[in-house]
């Protein structure tokens, strides 16, 4: 197949199928005499793997060494077992992040409705942030 092939039937932009060359994620494809690009079904099977870990949450960079373990001979399950158990405390943590802005957020709003604008002094610049209780 040439890379235009690819690209429509996975909807990838033959640009990122070069760079997914350039950083090791796709093997470096064989050439027909005219210098094209000749990819076989394990450059689809491979673009739908980093589709789907990227899915995941993924960087490129620790699909590369899922790709690497797997290049090295080995299952790399355990490896990705790993990747995908830290993603997911990385999600919870900005998730409780999230929540703890959430809730500043709300008081702030709820505290700029309580207060007069004309209240407000050039010294404080807003008095929403300000953290006496004048209100």
């Amino acid at each position: 197949m040439l890379i235009g092939q690819i690209a429509d039937e996975l909807d990838v932009p033959t640009r990122t199928i070069r760079f997914y060359e350039r950083k090791g994620l796709l093997p470096e494809p064989q050439r027909a005499t005219n210098g094209y690009r000749i990819y076989d079904d394990t450059t689809i099977a491979r673009l739908r793997f980093i589709r789907n870990a990227q899915a995941a949450g993924l960087t490129l960079a620790e699909i590369a060494s899922i790709i690497h373990v797997r290049n090295d001979g080995t299952a790399p399950c355990s490896h990705v077992d790993t990747l995908l158990q830290t993603k997911l405390g990385e999600i919870c943590e900005r998730r409780r992040q999230l929540t703890a802005l959430e809730s500043e957020l709300t008081q702030l709003l709820q505290r700029s409705s309580q207060l007069d604008p004309t209240d407000c002094t050039a010294g404080e610049i807003c008095h929403i942030f300000t953290n006496d209780d004048r209100s």
